[in-house]
């Protein structure tokens, strides 16, 4: 059924893959699979999920570092299916982003009761989403939505995660490497071109007239400022 709701499973083991997608698809779940980091990562980019079954154990890295990069785009619930049962890794994990935690061995049941009760609080969520509107232009954090003009705008993961920033940061000024460190990582420390040319991809998909922006405002020698003057917002996003 088409809305039935999706579900990635990373997991490097090729018969854990399968015992998942089997006790999942018996509950109606549609299931995508990927056996490391780097394919979570970019299937994750390309498409939508209701929610994840993430493996700490990957061949590739670590799976809180493939947390730690999810979280800059990605709302709905994770859930670790892993190993370790130090609770430095649970709790880890956790302040990394981790809606729950589920050691190996598990019990088919209990994993999924917990996928349900992710579902059912994420959904409650989306219920009273934050929403933000300036004028015309209209964006739904948790829905990963953009309108303007009643018009729906395709934006890329990193332009939405941009745009997802400056609105949760509305009204401030942000500096170039804070930018960059909250958009692309620390390692990106000083390539403040990549804040020009996203903004700039911004400024073009959602300013009136990109020449002479009035919602993406540059603060000379210091960063970018979302300027709310006239905007509204549903719910304060902190």
């Amino acid at each position: 059924m088409a809305n039935d709701p999706s579900i990635l499973i990373v997991d490097d083991e090729i018969q854990m893959r399968r015992l998942l997608k089997s006790t999942l698809e018996k509950e109606g779940y549609k299931i995508t699979l990927a056996e490391n980091g780097d394919d979570a990562v970019r299937i994750s980019e390309s498409s939508r999920f209701d929610l994840m079954i993430l493996d700490l154990g990957l061949p590739d890295m670590d799976g809180v570092a493939v947390l730690k990069k999810l979280r800059t785009w990605v709302r709905y619930p994770i859930i670790i299916l892993s190993a370790r049962t130090d609770e430095q890794d649970i709790i880890t994990a956790l302040d990394e982003g981790a809606n729950d935690y589920l050691t190996k061995p598990f019990r088919g049941g209990e994993l999924i009761a917990r996928v349900r009760t992710a579902l059912r609080t994420y959904n409650s969520a989306l219920q009273k989403s934050p929403v933000f509107s300036f004028g015309s232009l209209v964006v739904d954090l948790e829905r990963y939505t953009v309108s303007k003009n009643d018009l729906p705008v395709k934006l890329t993961p990193t332009e939405f995660s941009l745009l997802s920033l400056f609105i949760r940061n509305a009204g401030k000024v942000l500096t170039h490497n804070f930018i960059l460190q909250q958009v692309w990582g620390p390692k990106f420390e000083g390539e403040s071109q990549y804040t020009r040319v996203y903004l700039g991809q911004l400024r073009k998909k959602l300013e009136d007239d990109p020449n002479n922006p009035t919602l993406f405002l540059t603060e000379s020698g210091i960063g970018y400022r979302l300027n709310v003057d006239n905007g509204e917002t549903d719910d304060r996003i902190e």
